[in-house]
């Protein structure tokens, strides 16, 4: 149960405002908004020299936006005139007879009966909404079949970002959805159209009036249009637009041309989602019905040309890699890129008995090098035989999967054996272990739980949970709940919460991903923060672990959407021969943090105590929480969630004042008698965000 009560004095509100963030949302956000002549003409900050011009038509005969452009030394130039939204929300259906219901990821809607409807403009006019340093403009209301809502543009102060969001809502059950969204128009004054292609190669193609729509595959997420004056770059969320899937296949996430879905609105860019995603399980979003479905859009202007625009829009994810921080090692888990199986198969196919041609750096290597991941924790043999195979089968395969572990490992990159098992404890779980093990796990009753086997020096064996335990308790290894609460982890971990091994101290917690979605939320993953602060309450010290559970991983893949990432503190990474125990003794230890990138917490303590660690006792008075923040798009919030054992407090700290790619210092004084736990997390206006781990607390003691 969650309550937002009085977890922070009214003393920190002050505190906050001394920082420069506007509890109420009053502060100027330097964007001027005037309706005139059936215009409305909105400026706004873009740089010190820079300002940003919008002005919208409220005459329905007329392209709703009439003109955008960025005025600098006082002349003015639209990069793009007559433009219109090309939106299309596509509505299925959500299995709710499906035990899962909401919470399901093996669901199908593109299988069922869905049809892709025209979001259609309705009546024009202008709603301005102002909060710190944005300022929301609602230019008109919208439809698509039983959705209805209005089209909102956000400025944000000092910041060449334009939020375009058709937010609507239904009072139907059991919806699913997806959406594509761009913007057209029979003349936008467009010379030529830019993006980077999948391998990274800049593309260029002179505007052409007449050539139909087409979907890219791109790097990036992005397309830009340029013109004279300028460019204009069209960018979804970086994460939030995506859905959950198995697969990160660059589905050609953005499109340019004519008529885009037979809109008739002329040459338009713009996002698009694939309805068949990677034809596996394909969710889509959620919304249930009364919510507010934010499907949205990023514009991004520039006086330079596209490329500009497109080198400005990567800024945003640091270039889709993330960022190196002094103490910290970035750290990923849950990977089936099954790359052991390939191996064999391919020494098969060529019939060699070394390393098979294709296979000298593979694409995970090359993938998580791009990325900015030092250490990777594997998935392997989810897609085999593995629970039934024997000595004679197991055994050459975990040899294998050591040595090819070796060997990809290079300074720098540190990848790791690790395993899906699915056995014995229920739902779906990681193994982690510090050193190469040899387990196999199916143990009869007539075979010895260890020996010693030639080739392979100490082999375990395992038929049941307190075989599971003893062998992390003897190899001084780590379990957690993999996609807790839902795919094959449906009741877990809560069904075994109160099980010997769950209570170990190798038994770490539970994963976090970015699934399920819904674009009513805005955040990511409170599936897996909620357990995480019911384990608490539970009494459970145990950790939540950032995972991607994705298959393959090609330098041409959507990789970066699909992502976070665990900033663990260690000073060094480890060398394979050395073991891995630093970075196994981090996260039992709860040194660490997650994000999805583009936020970062480099230091968060309670009283003194990073997270991990104990508090206490508690007495009277306030204690002080500290935490610096780094992000790239605008803030939005940031919550200090805590727990008495058994209810959630959370307290929601605006952050609607901090413009883009900035750093800030917040120090908190927080009342916490009677608490037992408090953890920390922050999130921007992209839906992309950050979560600590808990600082414990402990009871008050004797006065």
């Amino acid at each position: 149960m969650s309550r937002t009560l009085r977890p922070i004095r009214a003393t920190a509100i002050g505190i906050i405002l001394g920082l420069g963030v506007a509890a109420t949302g009053a502060a100027d956000s330097g964007v001027q908004v005037d309706e005139k002549e059936g215009r409305v003409r909105v400026t706004w900050p873009i740089s010190g020299d820079e300002t940003g011009s919008a002005v919208f038509s409220l005459d329905p005969a007329k392209p709703l936006v009439e003109s955008l452009g960025v005025i600098a030394g006082g002349a003015a130039t639209p990069v793009a005139t007559g433009l219109n939204p090309v939106t299309y929300l596509t509505v299925g259906s959500r299995d709710l007879k499906n035990p899962a219901g909401w919470v399901a990821f093996f669901d199908n809607p593109p299988l069922r009966p869905h049809q892709t409807y025209p979001v259609l403009l309705g009546k024009r006019r202008a709603v301005v909404t102002r909060e710190g340093a944005r300022t929301t403009v609602s230019v008109a209301e919208v439809s698509a079949a039983s959705f209805r809502g209005d089209l909102r543009f956000t400025f944000h102060r000092n910041s060449p970002l334009i939020h375009a969001e058709t937010v609507v809502s239904t009072p139907e059950d059991g919806r699913a959805i997806v959406y594509d969204a761009g913007f057209a128009g029979a003349s936008p004054g467009w010379d030529a159209i830019a993006w980077t292609d999948a391998a990274g190669a800049p593309k260029k193609a002179t505007f052409d009036a007449n050539s139909p729509a087409t979907p890219l595959a791109v790097s990036g997420r992005t397309v830009a249009a340029q013109s004279r004056a300028g460019a204009l770059a069209v960018f979804p969320e970086p994460h939030r637009f995506f859905y959950p899937q198995d697969e990160a296949f660059n589905l050609k996430f953005v499109w340019h041309g004519r008529d885009y879905g037979g809109s008739a609105l002329g040459y338009g860019i713009g996002v698009r989602q694939s309805l068949t995603g990677d034809k596996r399980f394909v969710p889509w979003f959620n919304a249930p019905p009364g919510t507010e479905q934010h499907l949205g859009v990023f514009l991004l202007l520039t006086r330079g040309d596209g490329r500009r625009a497109l080198d400005a829009v990567a800024r945003y994810t640091r270039g889709d890699r993330f960022k190196a921080l002094p103490g910290h090692r970035t750290f990923t888990s849950h990977y089936h890129v099954e790359h052991t199986l390939e191996y064999l198969r391919r020494q098969k196919e060529q019939g060699t008995k070394g390393l098979p041609r294709g296979l000298e750096t593979p694409g995970l290597v090359e993938t998580f090098k791009a990325r900015g991941v030092e250490i990777v924790h594997l998935a392997e043999f989810h897609i085999g035989e593995t629970p039934r195979l024997g000595d004679a089968e197991r055994l050459p395969q975990l040899k294998l999967l050591h040595a090819e572990c070796a060997r990809l490992s290079e300074k720098g990159l540190l990848v790791l054996p690790g395993e899906e098992a699915n056995v014995h404890l229920g739902g779906h779980w990681l193994s982690f272990f510090p050193k190469p093990v040899y387990w196999v796990l199916n143990r009869r009753r007539d075979q010895p739980f260890v020996e010693e086997v030639e080739g392979y020096g100490t082999v375990y064996r395992v038929g049941d949970p307190q075989d599971v335990l003893r062998l992390m308790e003897r190899e001084d290894g780590l379990m957690w709940t993999a996609h807790p609460r839902i795919k094959g982890s449906i009741g877990f971990p809560d069904r075994y919460k109160d099980e010997a091994f769950f209570r170990s101290e190798h038994f770490l917690g539970a994963a976090w991903k970015a699934m399920q979605a819904d674009l009513s939320r805005p955040t990511l993953g409170w599936r897996a923060l909620d357990l995480l602060d019911d384990m608490a309450n539970q009494g459970a010290r145990k950790q939540l672990v950032g995972e991607a559970d994705l298959f393959r991983m090609e330098p041409d893949y959507e990789t970066y959407a699909h992502m976070n990432i665990n900033y663990l503190k260690l000073d060094a990474i480890p060398r394979f021969g050395d073991g891995w125990k630093p970075v196994l003794d981090a996260l039992r230890g709860g040194r660490f943090f997650t994000t999805t990138g583009e936020v970062l917490i480099p230091e968060f303590t309670v009283g003194g105590k990073p997270s991990g660690q104990t508090l206490g006792p508690i007495g009277g008075g306030d204690t002080v929480l500290e935490a610096s923040l780094e992000w790239t798009f605008p803030m939005a919030f940031a919550e200090v969630v805590s727990g008495d054992g058994r209810r959630v407090f959370r307290h929601r700290i605006d952050l609607a004042d901090a413009e883009e790619f900035g750093t800030r210092r917040l120090r908190l004084p927080l009342d916490l008698a009677g608490r037992t736990w408090v953890r920390f997390e922050a999130w921007d206006v992209a839906g992309d965000g950050a979560f600590t781990q808990p600082v414990w607390l402990a009871a008050e003691g004797p006065r």
